[in-house]
This record gives C-alpha cells, structure tokens and sequence, in this order.
C-alpha cells in the first residue's frame, strides 16, 4: 500500500506517552481521592478500589518508561515489531471499553485515536522500509568505491 505521509514512529510514541500520562494522572487522582475517603470513614487501611487505580497508575508509568526507551531504536523494522504491538494493545484497550464501560466516552476517544493514529504510523513505516531496502548505505557506497577503483 503506497502510502503519501511519512510519519516517523517517534510520533506515535509520544502520542502513545501523551495518553498514558493523561490515563496515569487520572487514576492517581482519583485513587488519592478514594484513599482519602476510605481513610476518614474507615480509619485507615486500603480499600480494593483504591489499590485498583494504583495498579493501574503503576502501570501506565511502566508504559510510559517503555515508550520512552522504544523512542531510543533506530531500526526501522524493530519499530514495526513494536507498533503493531502498541496497535493490538491500544485497540484491545479501546474494545475492551466499548463493551464494559461506554459511558466513559473521552477515554474512548483517546485510546481510539492513539490506536488509529498508530495504525497510520504503521502503514507509513510499511512504505519507509520497503523504500530502504531500495537504498545503499555510505558504508556501501564506500565499499564499492574502493572496489571500483581496485580494477
């Protein structure tokens, strides 16, 4: 598929970093929140709902420092590796909330669109390697210097 739009997995993962982090502050807020609440009705103690949104803050820091270090790869086809794996997770996320919880309608919105935008990366990334294999690197144009000038 021919695809016009070169866009660098780069962005992909900082969009997939931008809704974690949004995804992280929102369940440690409300996490804190419910601490908050358990500890002045109950004494103390923590609640299971309050240890559910701080698993799931915890989880979205560990994306976020793996996102981070996917930023770091400069191989073209590890990053298609990757994004397909960012692509069947964003989209899983955002199936798994259409069925369970539709009124939470701006998390859909998010995860829907990081999913799409990660599947568009996807498609460009296709075309970026197939364009690659078509080129020679300068190690390659140096090699064949050297073996032009050997004759």
């Amino acid at each position: 598929m021919k695809f016009k739009i070169k866009i660098k997995p780069k962005i992909s993962y900082y969009f997939s970093i931008l809704v974690s982090s949004i995804i992280l502050f929102y369940f440690a807020y409300k996490g804190i929140v419910a601490y908050l609440i358990h500890r002045e009705l109950y004494g103390g103690g923590l609640d299971t709902l309050v240890l559910l949104r701080a698993s799931i803050s915890g989880i979205m820091l560990l994306l976020i420092l793996l996102f981070i270090q996917f930023i770091k790869i400069p191989d073209l086809k590890s990053h298609r590796t990757i994004l397909r794996g960012v692509f069947v997770g964003w989209t899983s996320v955002f199936v798994i909330l259409i069925i369970i919880n539709l009124s939470s309608i701006y998390f859909l919105i998010i995860t829907g669109f990081v999913s799409f935008f990660s599947l568009l990366t996807l498609f460009s990334l296709e075309d970026q390697i197939k364009e690659e294999k078509n080129t020679l690197t300068e190690k390659e144009i140096y090699l064949l210097q050297k073996l032009a000038n050997k004759k």
